[in-house]
This record gives structure tokens, sequence and C-alpha cells, in this order.
């Protein structure tokens, strides 16, 4: 995950000698750190620790070189030093980025080809972790049934976003002291205490911040730069104190073994990837610094007696590359086999085929381009093979994602009547075969085929209240004859498809409340505190601006027995609208599945019987809507599922249109396919005209 310290020629030569300064086990808890992530990933699911320790590690060596240069007073030459690096990392992580996107192709449903190709991107560009992390709070991006192979990249982005800062700092930090030895009161300052101000100050500023953002929002600081700064900054103030660290040698074994234990016990005992980076990693951070203060005791009992050994060191040697290989190698083995979680054979046939793909990238691919000596000759050199690098990455994924955007527009270009979605289950065609077509939406759109409005309110539908921020309104262009609110989560939200042009058409006026995962409803205790605040807000709203109607979903379906329930307290929700004259759309949910739907399509095909799961599994018989008939004045429910399910089945494609976007979500193009029916039973149901 960092720099690798080895220091070997290219073809057959032999190695040249470690550097002077090499600290084998340094080299050995960075291979112990690697065999971590790679243990707590393929067996037990969950994240290790191992990168925040891999983090310090690379701020340590980097601040060690860089102080070691200007105490000897050499020269910083910033743009060579990038060079270099780059030089040194991009070609292994080109290799394999290269061999994920084979895999995709080969493996993976095409509908994960796009999410595949712009990681490349963000891989390559080392801005990964930003993706993820603005992936990570949207409750709309794409739901893929498993993890992306190339998700891992995210710490080597932040780690390369601070191998171009760091740099900086050290340049500007000898800057700042040329200035203040002219001082006649700060002439005694050193480069090295300097530097201990400045990452000290990084320190506490990047941990508050932290600690705040993983209390407020763990999900996108998790992957935040600025939230793993502080795990740097502790590897530099490290490397700049560690001179002065001189415990016995019985102190140092002790450390060294407490630092072991618990940075092999973190993973165990927390559960990081829900609560890191804030400062409980400073567990495996300061764990992995007690072992390095502890360094080469001599001991036969040092714990660095196993870091030092020859394995551990060689191991450390293809830390990076292991690194890079192993997260894509399990997760295109479990989506080529279908497993959910390998058991210890499989395990072990994936750990040494990551290890087999580390030595060789390592051995043919790193080694030679880091001894070879045309490129140190000129810094422009350096630049055409870093330029060479990428151009070999960045030609093949432009090519693929202009093949599928042409791919896509030839799809969204069919006539649509090859399209017909749901019509295709109205009486007299339900049993008539769908003409051969290309099943829309596309790969490339299916992502981003969600229902909605976008205009803020403003003006009668204006509100002051910020949990309400979200409120969108869509007018008719004459004066309205009818206001409908639209209350709940995105289940909601998927029938504007069919709702908003109905709107459109009749001169209704729609505004929409809607918070993701936050289904319509009285005050329960299976909501969350910000989803019952935030129905509070919306109750008060459509009882401040009395609209004519509102629209819910008055069903909640779930993954498994019992597969469709009433939404909690959803009569006392609705009771005080109804209460007030204004009327209730109460719409029956649409099933939702525990696979992703139009992935087991592309999988598999459309036939296939894993793509059509029984309506029994799916909705139950009666309808819990039934429980609510009569009950309250001016309550009209509505049924769709039949254009959703139909003779028994519920199907992943119906007239060559994806019912689905993911497990549980409806594409807006099916939605759109049932405008005339939906139409109809709207005003049916309530009279209206």
């Amino acid at each position: 995950m960092s720099i690798a310290e080895t220091q070997e020629t290219p073809g057959n030569a032999r190695p040249r000698p470690r550097k002077a300064t090499f600290r084998p086990e340094v080299q050995g808890l960075r291979a112990l750190a690697v065999l971590m992530v790679v243990a707590y990933h393929v067996w037990l699911g969950r994240v290790s620790g191992g990168v925040d320790i891999f983090l310090l590690i690379s701020a340590f060596l980097l601040t060690l070189s860089f102080v070691r240069k200007a105490e000897a007073a050499s020269p910083v030459r910033l743009l060579a030093h990038w060079l270099h690096l780059f030089k040194r990392l991009l070609p292994a992580a080109v290799v394999v980025i290269l061999g994920v996107l084979a895999g995709t192709w080969l493996i993976l449903p095409q509908g994960r080809w796009p999410e595949v190709l712009d990681q490349a991107w963000a891989s390559l560009l080392y801005r990964q972790n930003w993706l993820l992390a603005d992936a990570a709070v949207d409750y709309y991006a794409q739901d893929h049934a498993g993890a992306s192979p190339l998700q891992h990249f995210w710490s080597l982005s932040i780690q390369g976003q601070v191998f171009i800062l760091w740099p900086l700092i050290f340049a500007g930090t000898a800057e700042v002291l040329a200035v203040l030895r002219r001082l006649p009161l700060l002439g005694g300052v050193t480069y090295r205490g300097l530097l201990a101000l400045v990452f000290g100050t990084v320190f506490a500023a990047s941990l508050a911040y932290s600690v705040e953002q993983t209390a407020a929002n763990q999900a996108y600081a998790y992957f935040d730069t600025r939230a793993r700064l502080w795990e740097f900054a502790l590897g530099s103030l490290l490397a700049l104190a560690l001179p002065y660290l001189k415990p016995g040698k019985a102190v140092r074994v002790v450390l060294g073994w407490a630092g072991l234990v618990a940075m092999v016990s973190c993973g165990l005992l927390l559960t990081v990837d829900r609560s890191f980076p804030g400062y409980v990693a400073l567990w495996p951070t300061l764990a992995a610094a007690a072992i390095i203060v502890a360094g080469r005791t001599g001991s036969r009992f040092g714990v660095d007696r196993i870091l030092s050994s020859r394995p551990a060191v060689a191991l450390g040697d293809n830390s990076y590359a292991l690194y890079l290989w192993h997260w894509p190698v399990l997760v295109l083995a479990l989506a080529a086999t279908g497993v959910e979680a390998p058991n210890l054979t499989q395990g072990l046939g994936i750990v040494a085929a990551s290890i087999v793909l580390a030595v060789l990238t390592t051995r043919f691919v790193e080694k030679p381009l880091r001894g070879w000596h045309w490129p140190k000759l000129r810094a422009w050199r350096t630049a055409v093979v870093v330029a060479a690098c990428g151009a070999l990455l960045a030609g093949p994924v432009a090519i693929w994602q202009t093949t599928l955007t042409k791919e896509e527009s030839a799809t969204a270009a069919q006539p649509r009547e090859l399209t017909p979605g749901a019509l295709a289950l109205t009486p007299g065609n339900e049993n008539s075969p769908a003409p051969k077509a290309r099943t829309i939406p596309g790969p490339t759109a299916l992502d981003n085929d969600w229902a909605g409005i976008d205009t803020p309110c403003a003006g009668a539908n204006a509100t002051s209240d910020p949990i309400l921020e979200g409120c969108r309104q869509e007018l008719p262009a004459e004066p309205s004859t009818r206001r409908i609110v639209v209350l709940g989560d995105s289940h909601a939200q998927q029938y504007l498809g069919a709702l908003a042009p109905v709107a459109a058409a009749r001169g209704w006026e729609l505004v929409t409340l809607l918070m993701p995962a936050c289904r319509f409803g009285a005050e329960s205790d299976t909501r969350n505190a910000e989803c019952n605040a935030y129905n509070r807000a919306s109750s008060a709203y459509v009882l401040e601006h009395r609209p004519d109607a509102v629209f819910t979903v008055a069903s909640l379906t779930h993954e498994e027995a019992p597969f469709e329930t009433e939404v909690p307290g959803y009569l006392e929700g609705v009771k005080p609208f109804a209460d007030a004259g204004i009327e209730i759309v109460g719409i029956r949910d649409n099933p939702r599945f525990t696979f992703n739907m139009p992935e087991c399509a592309q999988r598999n095909g459309t036939d296939a019987a894993a793509c059509n799961p029984s309506l029994s599994e799916s909705l139950v018989d009666p309808s819990p809507l039934e429980n609510f008939r009569g009950r309250l004045p001016g309550l009209h429910l509505m049924d769709m599922s039949d254009f959703i399910c139909a003779r028994g089945v519920c199907p992943a494609v119906v007239g060559n249109v994806y019912v689905y976007k993911d497990d549980n979500h409806l594409t807006r193009t099916y939605v759109e396919t049932m405008i005339p029916m939906f139409e109809q039973r709207l005003l049916a149901t309530t009279g209206w005209s």
C-alpha cells in the first residue's frame, strides 16, 4: 500500500544490498497488516484496521526520507519526487485495474459495467475515495448485489493525495525555517521541531474533524481524506520523535508484543467499518506505533524477530501488489461461483491466487520499472513513463465507455412498440410474446432511471421548516384544478413516473415531501428519530397548506416472510388529513427481493426461474390494504400490483422493459409504461375527473 523499500535490479540480476536505513521489522509490520486485511476480508467479511496501519507506515517512511534529505541539506525537487513516486505506484495499479476490467467483462453482468468503468477512472486519478464517499451517502446510488472489485482503491487514493500534500508541507516548512532563522530570537528553531509543530496541528485538527464527522455522517467520513489526515500526521510525528524515544530492551519487548496483540485484535473486537475513522482508529495506529518504537530489540523474545524474518520481509516486499490483487480476486471469484462467503478451502484458494498474482506483478512489473535506468536520467522521461501507464488504462476504458454509450443510444432509439412494458399485461396482450428487441433502459441508463421532480417549493408551497428543505413542486401552465402532496419515501417517489405526467395532462399541481427509507405514518418505534421528525413536519405541512389530496404508499413489503404488512401507524398518520377534509390515496407497495433483479436477468436470461420469483413469495393475499377499507372518510386505496406481478410470478422483464432497477425499486421507464392503466385506476378509485 505504500512505497516499497526494497532495492532490486531488473531481470535476473542479483538484488542490490538494502539501504543502511532499511528497517526490516517495519517491512514485516507491513506484511502482517496486509495479511490482516486479506484474512478479514476473505473469511470474516469485515474490516481489520490494517489499512489504517498502512497509512501510518507510509507517512512514517515518507517523513524519515524527507527529514534525512533536509538535514543533509539535499535539495528538495518536488516535481522529480512526485514523478518518481507515481512511476513506482502506477504500473502495478494499472496492471491490476486492467485485470479487473477483463474479469468484469467475463464475469459481471452488464449492469455492473458502467460502475466499474467509472471507478477505473477514479482509481487511476486517485479520487476513488471521493466517488465512494458520495455513493455511501446517496440513497439513490445504484444498489448492486455485490461489492465493486475496485472499491479498495479508496485507501490508495487517499494515500496518493497525501503523497502530493506532504512534500508540499516539507518544502514549505523548509522555506519558513529559512525565514525564521534570520530573526534574532528564533535562530535556534530546528527543521524537525517546526515540522513537529505543523504535523501536531494537522493531527489535532484532523482528529477533531474526524471525531465530529464520524459521529454525524460516518458513511461519508470513512472515505473522507480530511478525516484520515491525522493517521498520516501520527506517522510523521512518530518519525520525528523516534530518535528521542529510547526505552530499555525489556520495555521495547513488551511494547512490541502489546502492539501486536492490540493490532491483531482490533478488527475482532471493533466494528471498524462502522466506527472508523474517529478516535477509535487510534487503537490500530497506536498499536503499530508501539511496534515501530520497539524496533529491533536484539532479544530472541522480541516481536521483531518474527517481523524481521525472511518470509515476513519477503511478504512485505509484495504487500502493495497483494493488497491490490486480493480484493478483486475475492469479489470476482464470489461473483463467478455464486458463493456468498468462502469456506476455509475456498478462501485459501483465493489467498493463494492473490499471492501468486502479487509476486508476479512485483517481479515482472514493479521491480523492472523501478530499476529501469533510462527514466532516471531526465524528469521528462519519468513523465513519459507515468503518462504511458495512464494511457495504457485510459485507452481501453474510454473505448469501452464509448461503445456502451453507442449501444445505449441504439437501445433508446428503438420504436416504442418494441418495448411496451406494462402494456404487455393489459387484456388482449397478456398472452402475446414480446417482440425481439433490446431490453430498456440500457446498462448505462439504468443507474439513473429514477422518477422525480426538481423545482424547489416556492410561493404558496414554500416552507420555513429546515427539515423539509427537500420540498419540490411541479406547477401546471394554467391555474391548477387540484393540488396533491406526495408523502413518504422512494417507493412513493417511483410512482411519480406515472403520477407526474397524469397531473401535467390534467392541470394538477404536485408537491413532494420525500425522505429516503422513511415511509409515511404516525410516530413509531420502527422508524428512527430522523424519520419520525420528518413525518411530523410533513404532516404539519399538509395541515397548514391544505392540499386537495395526499398520495402515500399504504403497505410495506419485505425481503422475507411476512412479505407484506401494513405500514406502521399508517391510519393514525393519515387520520388528521381525513378529519381536515383532505383526500388520501394509499397505493399498495411493490414487491422487494433478496437479489438484484436486472443483474439476475443479465446473468441468467430473462426467462430464468431465479429471475421470475413467485407472487406468493412477494405479496400476501389478501392485501393489507383490505384492513383499511372503510376505516376513514376520503381514504382511497389503489393497487397496481397486477401490472408488476402477473400470472403468479413477478418477472424481472416485462415487454422488453426492466421492471426493477435493483432489488426493490421500479424503474422510471417501466412506471411510465403504466401511465394509461395508472390514470384509469386512479380516476376510478377516487372518482376524480
